[in-house]
């Protein structure tokens, strides 16, 4: 592992590299879509979506598709904020592996391939890739989750992953996340960047009771009062109260903007990590494209602060990258209408004006 310093450098050479959106080709597509013989913004925030990823990239009809799904254990769950234990990871991600995962069975349907990734799992998985320093964190209630030179490795490896699979052709990323006690770690790094109480951002995660969730909340609070994670800086957050997957999917944003490829966020897991990599660097925004609102009650205040609306509300609470497959299928519905619908004056009547 690279000494503390060089991965810092690293991050912040890259962060500073990272280009907005071009508001040019932003403002052509959305004119583009004014023009075809439909009513204005008729497809709503379809129409949004595929605006904001031309400012990324040229808008193509056919996009080959990723979901990156990081895998990574938890220290936290033995102070029994969850309803199994850490074991399930590893099976759950063995049957992405083999491709009988949900996200895989849903990601068949929109041709999006399924990469499940070791980013600190307790166990070893034999053939699925590893970016991993660790075999799980430490328990966050008793001591840093990890060490913030384990939380850069992590992340930057996430970052060199999105731009290995762009060089592979891959134009259409997303990333999503497997690991028990990973809404544990979640909520105390969302409570921890926005300044809100554990309560607010806390939910039950796969099934917790009414007492689980108490314990769950004392848990996080605690957690934030002994480590005092700073929110101005996302990696000491993350390291001190977060998750190596949280690690991995924030770098994996960052890489996604660099090489100009448009991401999917999934739920309240991986919109937490782009908001740390957003605040890591603002540009990465504009390269994301949010599929749906979680069951977690943290999510939406998650979501307000990045001020990305989702594509869908279906109460979903499964991770995997499930909410990103859900939302592909639309994404290429929208492509068709923009790509081959006529314009008005293709059929020859008065077109929609702004009222």
């Amino acid at each position: 592992m690279e000494n503390e310093a060089t991965l810092e450098g690293r991050l912040q050479a890259a962060a500073e590299a990272i280009r907005p959106a071009d508001e040019t080709e932003i403002k052509k597509a959305k004119s583009h879509w004014d023009a075809i013989a439909k009513p204005l913004h008729g497809l709503g925030l379809l129409e949004d979506a595929l605006a904001r990823m031309a400012g990324i990239a040229p808008l193509r009809r056919e996009y080959k598709k990723c979901i990156v799904s990081f895998c990574a254990d938890n220290g936290v769950v033995a102070q029994g904020v969850t309803q199994t234990d850490s074991g399930v990871t590893a099976i759950v991600g063995g049957n992405m592996l083999t491709g009988r995962a949900s996200v895989c069975c849903m990601s068949r349907v929109t041709g999006a391939e399924v990469l499940p990734v070791d980013a600190g799992m307790l166990t070893e998985v034999e053939g699925m890739r590893s970016i991993k320093v660790a075999r799980g964190t430490k328990d966050l209630s008793l001591e840093p989750a990890m060490t913030r030179q384990e939380c850069l490795s992590v992340l930057l490896s996430g970052m060199a992953l999105a731009g290995e699979l762009a060089e592979k052709g891959y134009t259409l990323l997303a990333a999503g996340e497997m690991g028990i006690g990973n809404t544990t770690t979640t909520s105390a790094v969302a409570a921890a960047l926005l300044g809100r109480p554990a309560a607010e951002m806390t939910g039950k995660g796969a099934g917790l009771s009414d007492g689980g969730l108490v314990r769950k909340i004392a848990v996080i609070d605690s957690a934030i009062a002994l480590h005092r994670p700073d929110p101005a800086d996302p990696v000491d957050v993350i390291g001190k109260v977060g998750g190596f997957d949280i690690a991995a999917m924030t770098g994996f944003y960052l890489g996604c903007a660099l090489h100009r490829t448009p991401a999917i966020m999934d739920g309240f897991i991986s919109t937490v990590a782009a908001l740390a990599a957003v605040r890591l660097c603002p540009a990465v925004r504009d390269a994301l494209t949010a599929s749906h609102l979680s069951a977690e009650p943290g999510a939406g205040y998650v979501m307000e602060e990045l001020g990305l609306p989702p594509l869908l509300r279906l109460g979903m609470a499964l991770g995997e990258g499930t909410g990103a497959a859900s939302a592909m299928p639309l994404i290429d519905m929208a492509l068709r209408v923009y790509f081959d619908m006529p314009s008005f004056d293709g059929i020859g009547i008065d077109a929609y004006q702004p009222l």
